[in-house]
């Protein structure tokens, strides 16, 4: 039986932390630059970075294009921090030449946690996981709308920081930036991916 080949953005961000976090797994990884990098994966990682950077960088390579259309198909897919905004239906502060592919029915705020001085790590209780995960917020997204048919799966203070709608699956913060790799294997696993 073949491994299964998950992509992992590779434009901006930290996704050589998400590389190793999914070969901990057993899944191999492919670093995603063009849109000839999309063949054969079965889901892909965004991870965190610059939302509008990211984005922009989506429309030069021509990835944006082709990643709509493989969404749109049902394509397995986990967004951290900018990567939640960019998978986002509605970015309250985005720029107006920043696009999303809004593909989960949230309403994102950037930075809605402060800037890089007011970044913080806390354990949070997630639905699936019998212990609290450890998150990491740097510069993160805050969720202020979650339309009906999205599952929240970890909240901090009241408001989502983890939710899943069909293929898509966000967090506001990184989990890759912690030595465990639940979150990962929680994705991996919904998606028959491992």
């Amino acid at each position: 039986m073949s491994v299964p080949v998950v992509g992992v953005l590779a434009l901006q961000g930290a996704f050589v932390a998400h590389e190793r976090a999914l070969r901990s797994l057993g899944v191999s990884t492919r670093q995603i630059r063009t849109p000839a990098d999309l063949a054969n994966v079965r889901g892909l990682v965004m991870p965190g970075g610059e939302s509008t950077t990211m984005s922009k960088l989506l429309d030069s390579s021509g990835i944006f294009d082709e990643m709509d259309r493989l969404l749109a198909d049902g394509f397995p897919v986990f967004g951290t921090c900018a990567g939640m905004i960019l998978l986002a239906r509605e970015v309250l502060d985005g720029r107006a030449d920043q696009r999303s592919f809004g593909v989960i029915d949230i309403g994102v705020r950037r930075n809605g946690y402060g800037r890089q001085v007011d970044s913080f790590e806390t354990d949070i209780p997630v639905q699936g996981l019998s212990a609290p995960f450890h998150a990491v917020f740097i510069r993160a997204p805050k969720v202020e709308r979650v339309g009906d048919g999205v599952q929240v799966l970890a909240q901090y203070e009241g408001v989502p920081v983890l939710a899943r709608q069909g293929n898509v699956t966000v967090a506001s913060f990184h989990p890759e930036l912690t030595a465990d790799a639940r979150l990962h294997e929680q994705f991996l696993r919904h998606h028959d991916l491992i």
